[in-house]
């Protein structure tokens, strides 16, 4: 029995100084680590680091990419095509809060790595993990005038059927290969966000009164409904960040 108690002390210490070894000799004035620490490599109160573009998946299911790597943080959601320019901005306790174009708060990361993202449905906050890297997000750098009448005209037919009201859309004066891209990618934002507003019954109304929607570039973006003309006005010398989001163009059309 003796033996046996000998043998087992002999085991866990070798297992001891195996741990040990692998560890390191901490240094003076670190921070004492967890067994769970030990073993990932992570110390306490130290920072995670995910890569600057990250697909996350939420507690409910759904997922999103995260692109740090743009001059302004980006975000699309799986399920919706629309590419969200977000404001990042100090929070509490080190967070960074990142805002749309409306200054609606839209993801919150913590000093620790955590995330939160916050949408309608979800409005107090859905936790996110990150779940790895992912491309990049951009849009078509150029679109040629032809296939710029085409997404317009296909941006039509599927708003049309799906509000059951007719609404055109149309491109300002001579669009180049550049400004084309930002058009086209424009006339999907307006299109995602009359659809949403129709199938809410509170804002059916709102989307009957709009009869035509125009694209055209100017020094900021905007949007502005006169006489059931939706204009939206687009910068492409800023990209993406050039022509506002759904919100956006929801709160313009509520406004009148």
């Amino acid at each position: 029995m003796a033996a046996l108690r000998t043998g087992t002390r002999s085991i866990l210490t070798c297992a001891v100084l195996s741990l040990a070894a692998a560890i390191g000799t901490p240094t003076l004035g670190a921070a004492p680590l967890s067994f769970s620490q030990a073993m990932t490599g992570q110390r306490a109160g130290e920072r995670t680091n995910p890569p600057m573009i990250g697909r996350y998946q939420t507690d409910e299911g759904g997922e999103f990419v995260l692109d740090r790597s743009a001059p302004r943080p980006l975000l699309k959601f799986g399920d919706n095509p629309e590419i969200w320019v977000l404001q990042p901005a100090p929070g509490p306790r080190g967070d960074t809060i990142y805002r749309n174009d409306l200054g609606e708060e839209m993801l919150r990361a913590t000093r620790m790595g955590g995330m939160t993202v916050f949408t309608v449905t979800r409005p107090d906050g859905s936790a996110a993990a990150f779940d790895g890297a992912s491309a990049p997000l951009r849009i078509a750098p150029a679109l040629s005038a032809e296939a710029l009448e085409s997404r317009l005209f296909q941006d039509m037919v599927h708003t049309s059927r799906v509000t059951q009201h007719q609404i055109g859309f149309a491109a300002g004066k001579d669009p180049n290969p550049y400004t084309s891209a930002l058009m086209a990618d424009t006339a999907m934002v307006v299109s995602q966000a009359l659809i949403d507003m129709a199938g809410r019954p509170a804002n059916k109304g709102i989307v009957t009164r709009i009869m035509d929607v125009m694209i055209v570039v100017g020094p900021h973006p905007a949007v502005a409904l006169t006489k059931g003309v939706l204009t939206v006005t687009i910068t492409p010398s800023q990209g993406v960040a050039g022509r506002p989001s759904s919100r956006w163009i929801e709160r313009a059309t509520k406004a009148k």
